[in-house]
């Protein structure tokens, strides 16, 4: 399902999204790269009278950033704006510290990139509303909603259906159900009829018109299903096979080929080619920068700890990083003991071991500073699921499902999780459970959007202050 900003993400069904008419889909994925480069261009030509190279350069750095975007049309048209807002906010300061940092920067007209800024961000916020103000007249175009049917009326099939008939720009009715089980053993159909048996879909597809089929039934039925596939060779109506997902759960699950032999992913990192690119260089431009400004601050946050009690100034952890593998994680010491064995305790409410400079420390984040050394390294990231003790994750991965999933990327300073308030103490396993649902629909729905989102969110809430947080 397209990705909600807000506290929770739906997880009835996970990891399946109904697809949407593929011209409306690339629109929608084009809208912001598209609106940022044409704005770009108009801005400078009516400014300066002319678009010189860098310009064009500019614009293949900004598509590239901004291309694919986000789904937008299930939002609200405040969570839009806000989505919006927070994503350019974010993605210009980078482009804005990037070009400062290379020199860039003084080869561009500052009222052209000013002005720009603006029109940018009306231009996107307007274009994302126009659509959707004229989609239900470019829908009445494509004619009448087609006719669905669905084989299999378990679980994930309803579901299918379910969202079918919900998303208003999937131009898709459905009209039942095919099932060999009898009624009283199909529950949750509602309103959707029981059309008939399997054996039946064929004839009810020759002589009634249906334009798609979903093939919903498990994995394990590959005759019934190939007997059915067989059936239906003298239809017209399309098919698609719907794999059932709850066998798994699927992560970033797209279809790939090698040599021309087609295989499905079921679990893969979201940062895999340009994604993996943009992600790190992002990445080393926001330590670099941070690591310049608040280079005193570093110090000045040092020669405190070191008065604040005996021991060293960074305290180094084990945490697992990458693809479960063991790395050190780095923060300022903000207790009198340094603990990195088979037992780990959890900081709690008044815990004695927190010195009073260190409880302002983690009150703040300040502590977390040098972990901006390990995304330099390239151990962690400025966005991802926050690292966990090693003690921590061996007791946790026993008893939460999919857990060691969310090492499929570096760790983050700062992650979805914290943003919907779940940082600090995880006393029990379903305050645990709750953070690891954060951080897998984060591996899910990743864009460099919403890791921008994120961070803008991050400073709000340090600026505001964390009550969980000691």
């Amino acid at each position: 399902m397209p990705l909600q900003l807000g506290p929770k993400l739906g997880r009835s069904a996970p990891g399946m999204l109904v697809r949407r008419n593929r011209l409306l889909s690339l629109v929608e994925m084009s809208l912001d790269a598209l609106v940022l480069v044409a704005s770009l261009w108009a801005v400078t030509f009516i400014l300066t009278g002319a678009l010189e190279p860098r310009d064009i350069l500019l614009a293949v750095v900004v598509f590239s950033l901004a291309f694919p975007g986000t789904e937008h049309l299930t939002e609200t048209i405040p969570g839009l704006a806000r989505h919006i807002g927070a994503g350019w906010v974010a993605g210009s300061g980078l482009l804005l510290v990037f070009g400062y940092l290379t020199g860039y920067l003084q080869h561009f007209d500052r009222d052209v990139l000013v002005t720009w800024w603006w029109v940018a961000l009306v231009g996107m916020f307007a274009a994302h509303v126009l659509l959707r103000l004229s989609l239900p007249v470019m829908l009445k175009f494509r004619g009448p909603p087609k006719r669905a049917v669905v084989v299999g009326a378990n679980e994930h099939g309803i579901e299918l259906a379910r969202r079918l008939d919900h998303d208003a720009y999937a131009g898709m009715v459905v009209a039942g159900f095919f099932d060999d089980r009898r009624d009283e053993r199909v529950e949750g159909l509602g309103a959707y009829p029981m059309l008939g048996k399997i054996e039946d879909l064929p004839h009810f597809a020759n002589d009634t018109h249906v334009d798609a089929i979903y093939i919903s039934l498990p994995m394990l039925s590959q005759p019934r299903i190939l007997s059915l596939l067989d059936g239906l060779r003298d239809t017209t109506s399309s098919i698609y096979f719907v794999p059932d997902i709850f066998i798994t759960d699927l992560m970033q699950g797209q279809v790939d080929f090698v040599q021309g032999l087609p295989v499905v992913a079921v679990r893969e990192t979201p940062f895999t080619g340009l994604n993996g690119m943009i992600k790190r260089a992002s990445d080393i431009v926001f330590a670099l920068l941070i690591l310049a400004l608040l280079s005193p601050v570093l110090l000045i946050i040092a020669v405190g700890v070191k008065r604040s009690s005996p021991g060293p100034v960074i305290f180094r952890q084990r945490r697992y990083g990458l693809d479960g593998r063991e790395i050190n994680v780095y923060k300022f010491r903000t207790m009198t003991v340094a603990e990195d064995g088979a037992v780990v305790r959890q900081a709690v409410h008044h815990d004695e071991r927190v010195t009073p400079f260190g409880a302002f420390l983690r009150r703040t984040s300040l502590d977390e500073l040098p972990q901006f050394i390990n995304v330099l390294q390239g151990r962690m990231s400025v966005v991802g699921p926050r690292p966990h003790a090693v003690a921590h994750n061996e007791m946790y991965r026993k008893v939460i499902s999919g857990y060691m999933v969310r090492h499929k990327v570096r760790p983050g300073i700062t992650g979805w999780a914290q943003v919907n308030g779940l940082r600090g103490e995880t006393e029990t396993v379903e305050k645990m459970k709750a953070r690891i649902d954060f951080d897998l629909d984060y591996l899910r729905n990743w864009s460099l959007q919403l890791d921008s989102y994120i961070v803008a969110k991050t400073a709000w809430i340090l600026l505001k202050g964390q009550k969980n947080a000691y």
